[in-house]
């Protein structure tokens, strides 16, 4: 196999890790920082970090791998038709080892911190998982009529989908920290050692994504058939 050939293949995962990667050093590693300043950050700049680098992110990663960054994203994709099934495991993979490494670096660069922005909810698991739900919906339906295809790209993309994270963060942050992506929440909670509620951080995204599919077929139907 040619070296072109190779970097052709290697180009998709290797922009999920970085994508991951990235997301998940400036968003935990804002509340991270906020953390060991004691509110240096704020929650309104919490929430502003998390919006800007996913939408940098997709300017940056859109035409080269989707800009998914997040499991639940590329899992609702491929069960909306829109993403091939053989990539998915590679998507994953990609997306979880980027989010590790993020979280490793952040322990590395602050090993005062106690939660490396890990994902936890102040008040009961139902409640966070049915606002992590609910969450999760509403940004894969977002992704789902501003993408091109399994795609994350251009202008309109990135700015919805970019303010919609930082929506989120915003108001469901103080309640669940506003996870909607389960690689998001198992870097921290592994580099940590405190996975005590990741279930809830995997599951809930998931679940939420997919609900989202047959609303958007729905509502994108007379697209389709006027």
């Amino acid at each position: 196999m040619s070296q072109t050939a190779v970097a052709a293949r290697l180009s998709k995962p290797l922009a999920e890790f970085i994508g991951t990667f990235a997301l998940v050093f400036c968003g935990t590693g804002a509340m991270t920082i906020n953390e060991v300043t004691q509110g240096a950050v704020t929650h309104v700049g919490v929430g502003l970090v998390w919006g800007a680098i996913v939408l940098v992110m997709i300017y940056a990663l859109g035409d080269v791998s989707g800009c998914h960054i997040n499991p639940a994203v590329t899992i609702a994709f491929w069960a909306a038709g829109k993403f091939e099934g053989k990539l998915v495991p590679i998507y994953l993979i990609a997306q979880v080892v980027g989010a590790i490494a993020a979280s490793l670096t952040l322990q590395f660069l602050f090993p005062e911190s106690l939660e490396l922005g890990m994902t936890l909810f102040s008040g009961s698991a139902t409640q966070a998982f049915v606002m992590e739900v609910i969450i999760t919906f509403f940004l894969m339906f977002v992704i789902l009529n501003v993408a091109t295809g399994s795609k994350e790209q251009g202008l309109m993309a990135g700015l919805t989908i970019g303010f919609y994270i930082m929506l989120a963060a915003l108001f469901a942050g103080p309640i669940t920290r506003a996870s909607l992506n389960p690689a998001r929440s198992i870097g921290p909670a592994l580099v940590s050692g405190n996975m005590e509620e990741l279930w809830l951080y995997i599951l809930a995204p998931i679940v939420g994504a997919l609900l989202s599919i047959p609303f958007w077929k729905v509502i994108n139907s007379n697209k389709t058939n006027p």
